[in-house]
């Protein structure tokens, strides 16, 4: 892709349109850069970042979701700070997202439903650790029995683990776009929160 002819370079709606293409696309396709971004959260005292796959991104209702453990440390952290910075970065693309959010903890409830019946049994696995993620251990593992390690189990016997599945819904307050290119990168700024755009210095 050429750095010089991009049409989105210096226009408002085309920025918005790559980028809500950009996580649209990331959602189904695997090899997608945006797929993977960095979220962080917590405070001032405790932040805490890990990598998260994108599963879900709504432009008319301007939110983002992915899966998590219902007993991982974030889990506290979100509920006592909601607020969460997320970080994405398209090499190829050469375009970075810095995505400001309001996050929302889905357990057991119509949102989770609809995820896990999406979710495949196998990718299932991550929810049937005996204990939660972080938690210590005397030796090396995957936190699975024998029979979960190996794929030996049926998507009826993976159901158990829907009782750790939850969803997290980021509902976007703003997005910063930078985009970098060889005759002047450009950055702007999406104000959802407050319907406003600003371009800034890169």
């Amino acid at each position: 892709m050429s750095q010089e002819t991009v049409s989105y370079y210096e226009d408002f709606s085309e920025i918005e349109k790559k980028i809500w293409s950009l996580l649209t696309d990331a959602v189904k396709n695997r090899s997608s850069e945006f797929r993977t971004p960095v979220f962080i959260c917590g405070n001032d005292k405790d932040l805490d970042g890990r990598v998260v796959v994108l599963r879900k991104a709504d432009q008319q209702n301007n939110f983002i979701q992915y899966h998590s453990d219902i007993r991982s440390s974030k889990i506290e952290k979100i509920k006592k700070n909601p607020n969460c910075s997320i970080l994405f970065y398209g090499k190829e693309e050469k375009i970075q997202l810095r995505i400001k959010a309001e996050c929302t903890v889905n357990h057991n409830n119509e949102i989770t439903k609809e995820s896990w019946e999406k979710t495949g049994h196998i990718s299932r696995k991550c929810y049937l650790v005996t204990n939660g993620p972080g938690t210590e251990s005397d030796k090396p593992t995957s936190g699975l029995d024998n029979k979960f390690d190996n794929f030996d189990f049926t998507k009826e016997e993976s159901e158990d683990g829907y009782k750790n599945f939850c969803v997290i819904r980021c509902n976007i307050k703003s997005i910063e776009w930078l985009y970098l290119a060889a005759k002047g990168h450009r950055r702007a700024l999406f104000d959802l929160k407050n319907n406003k755009k600003n371009w800034l210095v890169p």
